[in-house]
C-alpha cells in the first residue's frame, strides 16, 4: 500500500501502510458486529473480491500514481475490474495526467477501471474537481463533470467483459508477465453483476467510447475559483464577499472570480440543484431568488475602492467603478486620507518626526512606513465594512462578509507584499496563480463574460499607488520589485506578453519548489537555459543573458526571499492551481501540463522562514568562483591566436 505523504498530504501521520503485498489475515470481529455480519471472522489484508462473473480489485488515489501500482499485479492475476475511490485535489490541467494514467494502465493491462473523485471544497484549503471516469481497455466510456455544484454526480457504463478477456489474450507479453505475478486471495461472493435476462436484452449494449472533456487553463481558473468560493460561502454560512478593488489586474481577477461563481450558481439553480437553491433562500430570505448573475452578484459581492487624494489616479478609480457596474456588484468609492493623516500625525506627535515620502526628500524607512500605513488602513477598513455592511444593507441570511485577497504567486515568491494588507484576508482565490495566468484569465473573461471594461485592466501599468504622483515620478511595481525589466518579450501563450521579470519568477518558482534547487544549482541550470552562448533551438524564446546577469538575478531573488519569508509565512488561505510551465516545456505546453510551485506553506511547501544571510553562504561564494573561472577561460580564448591552416 502507498500513502500520500508529500505536498498537501500527511497520511502517514494518521495511518500505517500495509507493507505485505497479497498477505491477509483472519480478523476477529467485535461482538456487536458479529450478529450484524453473521460471522465471527472476516478476511483482512490485501485481497480481491470474486463474483460468479468476474473479479474486483481496488487501489487508492496515491497508488494510481506510484511506479508499482497495484493494478499491474492484480490484472496479471486475473482481476478484471479495478476501483479507485480517490481524493485528488485540483491543479490546472491535472485532469489530462489522470486520463493518461488510467488510459495507459487499462490499455497496457486490459480491464475496466472505475475511478471516482471527491468534488468541491471538502472543508479545507483544497478544491477537488470530481470528474469520475470509467475506462475499458484504454478507452474512456463515461466521465462526470469536472466542475460541478452538485453534491453527487453519478456516471454509468455497460461493459462486455468478453472484450477485456479478448484484449488480454491477444497480448503475449501479458501472458509472459503473468508467470511471475503475485497471487491474491479471492473473497468469494454470490453477487451477480448481470442477471441472466440481460443476456438477451436488445436494448442494452456496451457503452461506446467517447472523447474526454477538457477545459483550457483560463476556463479552469474561472470554474475552480467559482466553485470553491460558492462551497466556502455555503459551508461558512457567511453573508457574502467583500473585495478591496484597487483598479489593478489582481483585484480585478479576484472580483471576476466571484462573478464566475454567480454565473455557475444561476445555471445550477435553473437546473434545480436543491442544495444551491437552499443556500440562495438563506441569502435572499423572503425576497425573490435571483434570475441573472448580476442580480446574485449585487447581493453577495461588495467592492470597495479605497483611494488617496494624491496617490490614487482617476483611471484606477474609474476602472473599479466600471467593473463593479458591469457585473452588478454593490460598490463603494471612498478615500482614506483622514485615517492616513491621523496615523502620520501620531508618529509626529509621539516621535517628533514628520515622515516624508521619498519624492519629498524622505528616507527609505519613512517612505516605506507611509506606504504601509495606507496598505494596512485598507485592510482594517475592509474588515470594518465586511462586518457592518450586512447590517446597513439589511441583508437576510446573517453572517458577516468574507474578505477576499488579491496577492498573486509571483508576489509571494518575491515577498512583494505588506504584512496585513491585501495579502491578509479570509480567502485569496488567486494566490497560486502567476501574473501571466491572471492576464490570460482576464483576456478570456473579457470575451466569454462579455465584459469589455476588462481591456483597461489588461493594458494598465501595474502600480500600487502608494506614493504621490508627480510630473517626474509615478510609482511602478516593476521598479519597486528591484529588477529592471528587459524589453518586453513576446512569449506566445494565449496571446499574452510576458515581461522579463514575470518569466524569471515563473521559472525560478518552479526550480525552487519542483526541482528542489538552491542558488548554485539554479544558477547552473539557468546558465544552460538562458546563457548567450547556448545552442538555440528554432523555437527557443528564452532570454539571452550573460552568466553574471543570471547570477545577479538568482542572488537577488534568494536575498529577497530570505528577507521577506516571515511575511509570506502569514499568507492566507489559497488553493493550489499553478498553470503549466512555458519556459521549461515550450509555449505549446501552457495548456497541456501541470505543476505546483505555490509557496503556500500550510503543509504544501514546508520550509524554514528564518534563514541565515545568503551573502556569506557557500553557494553564493561558489557562484562567484564559477564566474571567475568562466571569465578566465574567456580571457585565454581571446588571447590565443587562431590557427589558420
Amino acid at each position: 500500500m502507498h500513502l500520500a505523504n508529500d505536498g498537501n498530504y500527511r497520511e502517514m501521520r494518521y495511518f500505517t501502510p500495509w507493507l505485505r503485498p497479497t498477505h491477509w489475515e483472519e480478523f476477529h470481529l467485535p461482538k456487536p458486529l458479529q450478529k450484524l455480519q453473521g460471522s465471527t471472522h472476516v478476511p483482512f489484508g490485501d485481497c480481491v473480491i470474486s463474483t460468479p462473473e468476474s473479479c474486483f480489485g481496488a487501489e487508492t488515489c496515491e497508488e494510481m500514481w506510484a511506479p508499482d501500482a497495484p493494478h499491474i499485479p492484480m490484472t496479471l492475476d486475473g482481476v478484471e475490474i479495478i476501483t479507485n475511490s480517490s481524493a485528488s485535489h485540483f491543479s490546472l490541467q491535472k485532469l489530462d495526467i489522470r486520463l493518461k494514467l488510467i488510459g495507459e494502465a487499462t490499455r497496457k493491462c486490459g480491464g475496466v477501471y472505475m475511478y471516482s473523485n471527491v468534488s468541491g471544497c471538502d472543508g479545507d484549503r483544497l478544491y477537488f474537481d470530481g470528474s469520475a471516469m470509467i475506462f475499458c481497455n484504454g478507452q474512456l466510456l463515461a466521465q462526470s463533470p469536472q466542475f460541478s455544484l452538485n453534491d453527487v454526480d453519478v456516471v454509468t457504463a455497460t461493459v462486455d467483459l468478453e472484450e477485456v478477456r479478448a484484449h488480454r489474450s491477444s497480448m503475449s507479453r501479458g501472458l509472459q508477465a503473468a508467470r511471475n505475478t503475485r497471487k491474491y486471495f479471492r473473497i468469494q461472493t454470490s453477487f451477480e453483476l448481470s442477471p441472466e435476462e440481460d443476456d438477451l436484452n436488445l436494448r442494452r449494449r456496451p457503452t461506446l467510447p467517447r472523447d474526454p472533456k477538457f477545459y483550457s487553463a483560463d476556463e479552469e481558473i474561472a470554474l475552480c475559483t467559482g466553485c470553491y468560493l460558492w462551497d466556502y460561502l455555503a459551508r461558512s454560512k457567511s453573508g457574502g464577499f467583500l473585495t478591496p478593488l484597487s483598479g489593478g489586474l489582481d483585484s480585478c481577477a479576484t472580483t471576476v472570480s466571484v462573478f464566475s461563481m454567480c454565473r455557475l450558481v444561476i445555471l445550477a439553480a435553473n437546473n434545480e440543484n436543491q442544495s444551491v437553491i437552499a443556500t440562495l433562500k438563506r441569502l435572499f430570505g423572503a425576497s425573490p431568488l435571483p434570475q441573472t448573475p448580476q442580480e446574485l452578484c449585487h447581493r453577495v459581492l461588495h467592492t470597495v475602492y479605497m483611494g488617496m487624494s494624491k496617490q490614487s489616479s482617476r483611471e484606477t478609480r474609474q476602472r473599479a467603478k466600471d467593473l463593479s457596474e458591469a457585473i452588478g456588484a454593490y460598490h463603494i468609492d471612498l478615500d482614506i486620507d483622514s485615517v492616513y493623516h491621523a496615523q502620520k500625525d501620531l508618529v509626529k506627535s509621539s516621535l517628533g518626526l514628520d515622515p516624508k515620502f521619498k519624492v519629498e526628500g524622505g528616507s527609505e524607512a519613512e517612505n516605506l512606513m507611509l506606504q504601509n500605513i495606507q496598505a494596512r488602513t485598507r485592510m482594517v477598513t475592509a474588515y470594518e465594512f465586511a462586518q457592518i455592511l450586512p447590517t446597513t444593507r439589511e441583508l437576510a441570511g446573517g453572517g458577516s462578509l468574507l474578505v477576499l485577497g488579491s496577492a498573486n504567486v509571483g508576489e509571494a515568491l518575491r515577498g512583494y507584499m505588506t504584512k496585513y494588507d491585501c495579502s491578509s484576508a479570509d480567502i485569496n482565490p488567486i494566490g497560486s496563480i502567476d501574473k501571466a495566468g491572471l492576464r490570460g484569465f482576464i483576456s478570456w473573461a473579457q470575451i466569454e463574460f462579455e465584459l469589455p471594461c476588462l481591456e483597461g485592466f489588461l493594458t494598465a501599468t501595474p502600480t500600487a499607488e502608494l506614493e504621490p504622483v508627480t510630473e517626474e515620478y509615478t510609482q511602478s511595481d516593476e521598479v519597486d520589485m528591484g529588477i529592471t525589466y528587459a524589453e518586453l518579450t513576446a512569449f506566445g501563450m494565449n496571446a499574452m506578453i510576458l515581461d522579463a521579470y514575470e518569466i524569471f519568477l515563473i521559472k525560478i518558482g518552479r526550480l525552487r519548489k519542483e526541482r528542489k534547487m538552491g542558488p548554485l544549482s539554479m544558477w547552473q541550470h539557468l546558465v544552460h537555459a538562458w546563457g548567450k552562448d547556448r545552442d538555440k533551438a528554432p523555437d527557443d524564446q528564452n532570454p539571452s543573458l550573460e552568466p553574471v546577469e543570471i547570477a545577479e538575478k538568482v542572488k537577488f531573488f534568494f536575498v529577497q526571499y530570505r528577507e521577506r519569508e516571515s511575511g509570506v509565512e502569514r499568507a492566507i488561505i489559497y488553493g493550489h492551481s499553478a498553470p503549466g510551465d512555458p519556459i521549461l516545456s515550450g509555449p505549446a505546453s501552457w495548456n497541456s501540463s501541470t505543476n505546483d510551485y505555490s509557496p503556500e506553506d500550510n503543509r504544501f511547501d514546508l520550509r524554514p522562514f528564518l534563514y541565515p544571510s545568503f551573502w556569506q553562504s557557500w553557494s553564493f561564494k561558489r557562484i562567484d568562483r564559477e564566474l571567475a573561472r568562466i571569465e578566465e577561460a574567456r580571457k585565454k580564448s581571446r588571447s590565443t591566436p587562431s590557427q589558420v591552416g
